[in-house]
């Protein structure tokens, strides 16, 4: 680990790895600023990261976990305001207004600027200061971008070390002049002389995590947690990622990516879409059930995806991250066997619970919960005491490299070829299993009107219907009217563009009850979407588009469920569609001039199929 150096030292005392005369004196204006005791230049080795862990375990940060059970794991409790991401804290300070859209919140840049100037003068007081280097993609692919993040947190510098590929190598490949998004975090706790510091430190009266899409910067003060603080992941590989692939000609999407390979070796790659709460983990690491002897599922990324055009005339995309940041509760052996493996070493727990002997538990990790236990906020917990044992938002970070259906081409700085985008929500009517979009602009109009009913994880309202277009509600970083209207445009920029489809697992019957298996068996309907593609797979037209027959999908195995049943979970409700259509009416009017007219067209073609 380098040598703390002053927080007055000229920029030129970065270590010699560092020749980007530009980034050393931005670091030392920062400096300047937030007035740190000592300033780190992390390079990302092994030993720089067991330094941070120990450092983290003396704090009371970290509580190292039993490394029989759960070997060099550790044990995060944030406090109890610093849980999730914050949305209403979240804001696109663009030039004009307008440019960050009806779905953003703005603040006039200059104001912005003032605030923050404010905050950070002397935020870092009593503090190290740690600058961070770090890639989104394999170091040197054409479809990654580079990040600097300067943050006085610790747990901040060892996640992204998990998350990204972060230190030495990325300041040596940005040499003397290459460009980097500049993001500053603070937990907005200076020290005081002499003062203790908390286990977990962070601002409970003010937090902001600020984008300024035009200069492309990135700016989080006040919180210590996930997407607020670990700047890399939504902040830049999506809310600034999105801008720069508006402005550069590619998409910047929060889409898993999974490769499905048939007995006969060919191999589809899939992004898709879903909001919180959907199952997007589950089906990026998902198992064929028995019936699918010789189909295997990799994964490439399970958050994010960085789409490219080709120069084959197809999309290209990589996962830009490194790790994953995933949501521990409803993880088990029963819903995603690959997760659990992958967390059985080397991972950073945040907010779950631990067991009397060192190891760590959740909702729903087995059936039946342990008899004591401690939980997320360090208290004592038995089952029946009438509260979580661990944080719903509870979360685990881990190296991707662990999960054990990573795909051969995972890293592969050129991407992987993608053949369809899937769009889904959590839908318990109306929306049916699977539905193939007629065209590309057939494909953005069902995307642009994804809906997905709330959960009590989510807003603590259940069932309520929320518009999140593409997912990308509250990552979008710039107006999404013009968001849609790219999308419209990427379409026209390959010759092969991906076939668009909308699926739902989620649909409910009369009693309530889901008429949909989904987990491992949702691979019955990527087959069909992998056939679709490669030019074998039948359907039927549909005022939707183009859905499966009963006899279009493979049943063995899954006798339980009847054509009469399939039939149900494919119905398409005229009388509901049309207050689904109301509904995407009251969506598209927020955007007013601005929506793209190929949309305005698409709506009024549904209304006519569906009166017909």
């Amino acid at each position: 680990m380098n040598a703390p150096i002053s927080a007055a030292a000229a920029p030129s005392q970065a270590p010699n790895w560092v020749r980007h005369a530009g980034l050393r004196q931005w670091v030392a204006e920062v400096a300047r600023l937030a007035k740190p005791d000592s300033i780190v230049w992390c390079d990302g080795s092994q030993a720089e990261y067991d330094h941070l862990c120990g450092e983290l375990v003396a704090a009371g940060t970290f509580t190292k976990l039993n490394d029989e059970l759960r070997p060099n794991s550790y044990l995060a409790r944030s406090h109890p305001s610093d849980v999730a991401r914050m949305e209403e804290r979240t804001f696109i300070c663009s030039q004009k207004k307008e440019d960050a859209g009806p779905t953003n919140n703005w603040l006039d840049p200059r104001e912005m600027r003032a605030t923050l100037n404010r905050l950070f003068d002397g935020c870092m007081r009593g503090r190290t200061m740690y600058v961070v280097p770090f890639s989104m993609g394999p170091i040197g692919s054409h479809i990654a971008q580079i990040g600097v993040e300067i943050t006085d947190s610790a747990y901040v510098v060892v996640s992204m070390a998990i998350m990204t590929r972060m230190g030495r190598a990325v300041a040596e490949w940005l040499g003397e002049d290459r460009g980097f998004v500049p993001c500053v975090h603070s937990v907005g706790a200076p020290l005081a002389a002499g003062q203790r510091d908390v286990a977990w430190p962070c601002n409970d009266k003010e937090k902001w995590i600020v984008h300024f899409p035009e200069t492309r910067e990135i700016w989080s003060f006040g919180s210590g947690y996930g997407g607020n603080a670990l700047l890399g992941k939504k902040c830049l590989a999506l809310r600034m990622a999105s801008v720069m692939a508006r402005d550069e000609g590619w998409l910047a999407e929060h889409m898993l990516i999974l490769g499905i390979e048939t007995p006969r070796g060919e191999k589809s790659y899939i992004a898709a879409a879903f909001p919180s709460a959907c199952g997007k983990t589950n089906l990026a690491m998902l198992i064929p059930p028995g019936a699918f002897k010789g189909w295997k599922v990799t994964t490439i990324g399970e958050d994010i995806a960085w789409i490219k055009p080709g120069k084959d005339g197809r999309f290209y995309a990589i996962n830009p991250e490194y790790g994953f940041f995933g949501v521990a509760p409803g993880t088990s052996e029963a819903t995603n066997p690959n997760a659990m493996r992958m967390l059985k070493t080397n991972v950073i727990f945040t907010n779950v619970a631990m067991t009397p002997d060192g190891d760590v538990w959740w909702e729903g990790m087995t059936e039946q919960p342990p008899a004591r236990l401690i939980d997320w906020q360090g208290k004592e917990w038995t089952p029946g005491c009438g509260r979580l044992a661990a944080h719903a938002n509870a979360r685990f970070t881990v190296l991707a490299s662990q999960c054990p259906s990573m795909d051969p081409k995972w890293e592969d700085p050129q991407g992987v070829p993608i053949a369809a985008f899937l769009f889904g929500g959590r839908r318990s009517s109306t929306v049916p299993l699977v539905v193939e979009a007629p065209s590309w602009e057939d494909g953005v109009y069902m995307a642009a009107t994804l809906g997905s009913e709330t959960t009590a994880a989510i807003t603590g309202k259940v069932g309520v219907v929320r518009r999140d277009p593409m997912a990308m509600l509250a990552f979008c970083g710039y107006n999404m009217a013009d968001y849609f209207a790219h999308w419209l445009k990427m379409g026209r920029t390959v010759q092969q563009p991906p076939r668009i489809f909308r699926v739902n697992w989620f649909r409910r019957d009369a009693n309530g009850k889901f008429m949909w298996p989904g987990f491992g068996e949702n691979m019955r309907v990527l087959q069909w979407v992998v056939e679709r593609c490669q030019g074998h797979g039948h359907g039927v037209e549909t005022p939707l588009g183009t859905m499966p027959r009963y006899e279009d999908l493979t049943w063995t195995g899954l006798d339980k469920l009847s054509p009469a049943q399939f039939a149900e979970l494919e119905r398409v409700d005229n009388g509901a569609w049309r207050e689904e259509l109301s509904a995407h009416d009251e969506l598209f009017g927020k955007f007013g001039a601005r929506l793209p007219e190929a949309l305005e067209m698409r709506r009024g073609r549904m209304h006519q199929k569906l009166a017909a």
